[in-house]
């Protein structure tokens, strides 16, 4: 499943495949038309005409489901056109994600290594992090807190995604309101 991966990840956005150089060697990738090709619902299976031949005459998912819209294929299409033309997004993107990663450790929060535009802010506490998420929410910013059974006990954290989008302030703001809950609750 490359669902956090496809659009952002490898040179051309073409997911964990490019990214570690292995796209020859993949026989089939399923990803999301979420996250970075627009958000919309549904998922895609890609491969082999040949197995994806086999997954339409033996899946009963397939078989028993409906198609997703015309104007979500469509979307996704657009998406995946535009992500191609403009590979200065994915250069926008990973400055801001190290610009946040740095600014949240400089602020005194454990940020777990990673290469990725997800960015998991450790709490430890689940109920903490909970009202945290709150906090940092009432203060204009969607942040989602995750606890066990989701992650290991005693692991929970705020899960803060990173877009090209974003700008310096927003990031700022993002980070000033994390102190905030976090002093609040403490």
């Amino acid at each position: 499943d490359d669902s956090h991966a496809t659009g952002f990840m490898g040179k051309n956005g073409r997911g964990t495949p490019e990214e570690c150089g292995v796209e020859e060697g993949v026989d089939v990738i399923t990803s999301t038309y979420g996250k970075a090709l627009g958000g919309a619902g549904g998922g895609f299976i890609a491969g082999h005409q040949e197995i994806i031949d086999l997954l339409r005459e033996r899946s009963r998912t397939y078989l028993f489901s409906n198609n997703i819209p015309p104007v979500v294929a469509a979307t996704s299409l657009f998406a995946i056109r535009y992500i191609e033309a403009h590979p200065e997004l994915r250069d926008t993107l990973w400055e801001n994600v190290r610009y946040f990663r740095a600014k949240m450790q400089e602020a005194g929060f454990t940020v777990p290594e990673s290469v990725h535009p997800i960015v998991p802010i450790m709490i430890g506490d689940a109920v903490k992090t909970q009202s945290m998420s709150r906090a940092i929410f009432e203060r204009g910013i969607y942040v989602v807190g995750f606890s066990y059974p989701v992650v290991p006990e005693g692991k929970a954290r705020i899960r803060v995604q990173i877009s090209a989008e974003h700008t310096r302030e927003d990031l700022d703001r993002a980070t000033a309101a994390f102190v905030e809950a976090r002093d609040k609750s403490a």
